[in-house]
């Protein structure tokens, strides 16, 4: 009966050396949680801000693929810092600074940008003359409408329409108007000139082989396209760019 109870004294003081050991355990400095708006680390704040609509690690989804080699040929830093941070209005792009209204500060924006600079491929490029990013002049869309039949009618159909009901036209509609009221005209120029590779789509010297698109080509088919927005588009939630 002693023995049993020296050994349960041995075990209640076992324990008690054990708990006043865990007290003074600290955490590794690393382990410790960040503050949300500290969070420089890439990769977290695309996946929490970016992927859900243009795809992990920036191969594309609902929006274009922030990864493409094209995209980073021509788009510079001011080019993908602005709609990050302050979206574009009147699409499903929101704002994502703080300053802004969205929940990241200008450290985390810069994160982002510099984050996506490292998926370009230096002078992949070289040698070609692709559009510039944003438009040097206002299209012309009874132009583009000639643009888009000689480049694009082959995938997208007759007007746009897509190939519903074809075996020949394997392309979706790019004139429905809950399409056009998601995206903004900047939007789809990137897109004409970018293409969609990861839906078989060509960038501009794709379309027609041997006949890339010109500035002026991209800027008309553009107005065309535009022209085909509904006047009151729908309020919708969600981002692209």
């Amino acid at each position: 009966m002693i023995r049993r109870a020296q050994l349960a004294a041995v075990l209640v003081f076992a324990v008690l050396v054990l708990l006043a050991t865990a007290c003074n355990v600290r955490p590794p400095v690393d382990s410790q949680v960040i503050p949300p708006d500290k969070i420089l680390d890439f990769p977290v704040l695309y996946s929490e801000n970016c992927a859900g609509c243009h795809g992990q690690d920036g191969k594309g989804g609902l929006a274009i693929a922030l990864g493409d080699a094209v995209y980073l040929a021509i788009a510079d830093n001011a080019s993908i810092r602005a709609p990050t941070a302050q979206g574009v209005s009147g699409t499903a792009m929101p704002a994502f600074a703080q300053s802004s209204g969205g929940s990241l500060t200008d450290p985390q924006i810069d994160a982002i940008v510099a984050g996506m600079r490292t998926w370009a491929k230096p002078g992949f490029l070289s040698g070609s003359n692709p559009p510039p990013y944003k438009a040097q002049a206002p299209g012309d869309p009874s132009r583009g409408a000639k643009v888009y039949d000689a480049y694009c009618s082959s995938c997208h159909g007759a007007g746009g329409r897509g190939g519903a009901g074809s075996s020949s036209i394997h392309a979706s509609s790019i004139v429905d108007e809950s399409y056009l009221a998601l995206v903004s005209d900047q939007y789809l120029r990137t897109t004409v000139i970018v293409g969609r590779p990861e839906f078989g789509a060509p960038d501009w010297r794709g379309d027609v082989p041997g006949k890339p698109l010109s500035d002026e080509n991209v800027s008309d088919v553009v107005a065309w396209l535009s022209a085909q927005r509904p006047q009151s588009p729908p309020q919708v939630a969600g981002g692209v760019q």
